[in-house]
């Protein structure tokens, strides 16, 4: 089993600060496997809100929750909007005789109910898929992608016959749960272009009309994968300064190892050939950076001047700002947009993120770093 030790640690931080602790992250992440190592220490009850005989327990959230102690674990929540009033009202007893750790998938309707019932008493923690801080193999989890079951086959060819069936089930049966009138057929069309778009500055009329819908349609689409985190859209930072900025967001396809099952990518021989091997790069790295910085969502932004200047990622915490740039090249070189960045952005320091073995300088606060040496910075 890979030890998933920062985020039970960070889990167990929040249950020390909150009656209430969500866990949130895409189907088959790992939240189930993570909660029930986590109950494993203590006496728990769990609860499956797919499981028609639990749903039914809980139909009377009082009479199933108000007698249990120790760690009550309710998995797919999202499902069960109807227990928030009585999980805030379970949360504020004195003493508290039982904690409640909540598992669920799709982040809109689950933190809407959230923020209206259980504000102040709830802490978040999203599971992403596996990382280098967890996992040593970077060119197998760059091609595989970081879902466990997807990491861990025994084969190339296993893993993406997983992510394929993943994506037929998400499909198929997810985005109906969610109450999401499109067809599978459409989903999948629309998920496979955009697969075709990742690491592109996002543009609602010109996706709009390739793919045959209108802009308010196809962002519809955009935002309901961002919220069941298959998709990551990172936001652009603009601000009073000369040149005129871009001010789209890039969209990206969360996990790498479903991003090549879109592309039909099965080996590392496919990915080689494939003309957008530097995206892939570009969302792999970046995705492992913010996870070893902890950044949050709303401090990560792109950005890019049209006189075309541009930062692949720059991350503002308080008055720090650093830059990422996510090279695919054996020893990648100082350019001009580097240097415009580090001026106009004010940069603290500018890495170039590249998958090679030597860390070297590349100017004055910009230096050429390898990937693992970038995911090093705690937390993990």
């Amino acid at each position: 089993m890979v030890e998933r030790q920062a985020s039970i640690e960070h889990i167990l931080r929040l249950q020390a600060l909150f009656p209430v602790v969500t866990i949130l992250g895409a189907r088959q992440v790992g939240k189930s496997t993570l909660a029930r190592l986590l109950a494993s220490t203590v006496p728990y009850t769990w609860f499956d809100a797919e499981n028609p005989r639990d749903a039914a327990r809980l139909a009377d959230p009082m009479l199933a929750l108000e007698g249990l102690r120790g760690l009550v674990v309710i998995d797919e929540v999202q499902r069960l909007p109807e227990l928030f009033p009585a999980l805030r009202v379970l949360a504020d007893r004195v003493p508290r005789p039982a904690h409640f750790l909540l598992l669920g998938s799709a982040a809109p309707e689950l933190n809407r109910a959230v923020s209206e019932s259980l504000a102040g008493r709830v802490g978040f923690h999203v599971l992403p898929p596996f990382g280098l801080c967890e996992v040593p193999a970077l060119q197998r989890l760059w091609l595989r992608g970081g879902f466990p079951r997807a990491y861990l086959a025994d084969s190339d060819e296993a893993s993406f016959e997983w992510r394929e069936d993943f994506i037929h089930t998400f499909l198929e049966r997810d985005i109906a749960g969610l109450g999401i009138g499109v067809s599978p057929t459409t989903m999948r069309r629309f998920w496979t272009m955009l697969a075709h778009w990742h690491g592109q500055r996002w543009n609602s009329a010109e996706f709009a009309r390739d793919f045959g819908v209108s802009d308010k349609t196809v962002r519809g689409y955009l935002d309901m994968l961002t919220g069941t985190y298959t998709v990551r859209q990172l936001l652009a930072w603009h601000e009073n300064v000369a040149s005129r900025q871009v001010k789209a967001p890039k969209v990206y396809i969360a996990d790498s190892g479903l991003l090549h099952a879109l592309l039909g990518l099965r080996t590392p021989a496919d990915l080689t050939v494939q003309p957008r091997i530097g995206a892939s790069w570009e969302g792999f790295a970046m995705g492992e950076v913010v996870r070893a910085l902890g950044a949050r969502p709303h401090e990560c932004f792109h950005w890019a001047a049209h006189t075309g200047a541009e930062l692949d990622l720059l991350v503002v915490r308080g008055v720090r700002r650093q830059g990422f740039e996510f090279k695919l090249h054996s020893a990648p070189t100082l350019t001009r947009s580097m240097i415009q960045a580090r001026s106009v952005l004010r940069l603290d320091s500018l890495d170039v993120v590249y998958p090679g073995e030597i860390e070297y300088p590349l100017a004055e606060r910009i230096r050429a770093v390898p990937l693992p040496v970038a995911c090093v910075t705690p937390p993990c």
